[in-house]
């Protein structure tokens, strides 16, 4: 395995990196901060976002590095100017300073350029693949495929908002390739944080947990979690849930459900392809791990321990207040759920899971459904345990990101090999199909990889 390992780590090689800043006539058209509202303080415990899109490139080194990249770093730059608070660095003066954006003149982030000689056709299979790969911003596979990456601060923008730029950039890209001009007006990001009101004081909590954390951390980095070294212990791998199979596990739960659970809980139910994908993967997850920790020569006793999972809402149409799609910033509700273990390694574990995280969705919808929680996020973040949570949403399409060379052919979000997260996404090939991303120890993919492909065939 260790050999296996060097030789993946060989097949990179770095042949540029340099500083994309943003346009000129964005210097005096922006402020020299921003605050950061009580929906970003929880994200400041977080690991960095990094997604990256594999395309079909079918070109030479030459026509990539005279070309190509020209073209990435000229529609970067337009983007950023668009969409600046990416291209700032995060503070975090000691208390009681509130940690904010700042924002200068000489703004601009790194752009590395990389040549690969690994297989491009296994990279964008299914099979589990080596994170350490994945890490260059535009990766080159000569004459047949193009990594573009971005990493960036989930403290800075949430999923919908980091969406919102990449699409921006890749339009701007695909525009300036075919001559024609971008159109991306009507989607201007709202930079205004005064959108975002906190009127039950949700925001000193927070501040004072985070206090407390600076004064337990010892590392100078602003943020506990400035972002792991790639992680050569783990592989991604994609597992699909196809239009069929996902009607048939929401058919199979609904008939567990009922039986136990009254009519107006039932109606209550949000049972949707969200919900019961999370499902589904959450209880493999929990049987795979357990699998791996049962040593058959212990007397090692499970108990009936809790298991959380963890998963957000996008709040921009959820307020009392309105909030602007396009606001460019963290605009989420964590929502916790807890289940006993003896529910969710029985019979109708992924039943009971779907019931209680469509159950939770639902409850979004009530007054004072939203936000419940907000002043347990830190706290939930801190003392994360058994918690397994979800990045990434079918929503996004995530897929219609087109640079101007097609649709990619895989997208991975990579930060999940940095904590129990698992990623859910649109797929390329089927409408209503999607793809559950899933980072785990080599030895271990195959367990879990059993398990989520026996347990279709029972629904």
């Amino acid at each position: 395995m260790a050999g296996r390992e060097k030789s993946y780590s060989n097949m990179i090689e770095i042949i540029d990196q340099t500083r994309v800043f943003l346009p000129p006539k964005t210097e005096d058209s922006r402020p020299s901060a921003l605050p950061l509202t009580f929906m970003d303080i929880p994200w400041l415990l977080l690991y960095p976002m990094q997604r990256v899109y594999f395309y079909d490139f079918p070109h030479s080194t030459l026509h990539f590095t005279n070309s190509a990249i020209p073209l990435l770093k000229r529609s970067l730059s337009a983007a950023l100017g668009r969409f600046y608070p990416l291209a700032g660095s995060l503070a975090s003066p000691p208390p009681p300073g509130k940690p904010h954006i700042l924002l200068s003149h000489s703004d601009g982030i790194i752009f590395t350029t990389a040549i690969s000689t690994a297989d491009y056709t296994e990279l964008i299979s299914d099979k589990p693949q080596y994170v350490g790969l994945l890490h260059s911003l535009a990766t080159l596979f000569p004459d047949s495929g193009l990594c573009i990456g971005a990493r960036h601060l989930h403290v800075a923008a949430d999923g919908t908002a980091n969406n919102h730029f990449l699409k921006t950039w890749a339009s701007m890209c695909m525009a300036e390739l075919e001559g024609q001009p971008a159109r991306i007006e009507k989607s201007l990001p709202v930079h205004d944080r005064n959108v975002v009101k906190d009127p039950n004081g949700i925001e000193p909590v927070l501040l004072k947990d985070w206090f407390s954390i600076l004064e337990d951390n010892s590392s100078p980095s602003p943020s506990p979690n400035p972002g792991p070294s790639p992680n050569m212990d783990k592989a991604i791998a994609t597992f699909t849930l196809s239009r069929d199979q996902i009607s048939r596990l929401k058919s199979w739960v609904l008939t567990k459900l009922s039986p136990a659970t009254s009519e107006s809980e039932l109606e209550l139910l949000h049972l949707s392809t969200f919900s019961v994908a999370c499902a589904y993967t959450w209880v493999c997850l929990i049987k795979s791990k357990e699998i791996e920790r049962c040593d058959p020569s212990s007397d090692r006793d499970f108990g009936n321990i809790i298991y959380r999972f963890g998963f957000v809402a996008d709040c921009r149409n959820r307020l009392e207040y309105p909030i602007p799609m396009t606001y460019f910033g963290n605009c989420l509700d964590l929502l916790p759920i807890t289940l006993e273990r003896v529910v969710l390694v029985g019979t109708h574990g992924v039943a009971s899971a779907a019931g209680a995280i469509g159950a939770k969705v639902k409850e979004l919808g009530r007054e004072g459904g939203v936000l419940k929680e907000a002043k347990r996020s830190i706290s939930m973040f801190k003392n994360a345990g058994d918690f397994v949570s979800v990045a990434g949403s079918p929503r996004q399409r995530t897929y219609e990101t087109n640079f101007g060379w097609g649709r990619p052919r895989k997208v991975l979000l990579v930060h999940i090999d940095a904590s129990e997260c698992f990623s859910l996404l649109d797929s390329p090939d089927e409408e209503g199909c999607v793809e559950i991303g899933l980072a785990l120890r080599k030895e271990s993919m195959d367990t879990f990889s059993t398990l989520f492909q026996q347990g279709l065939n029972s629904f």
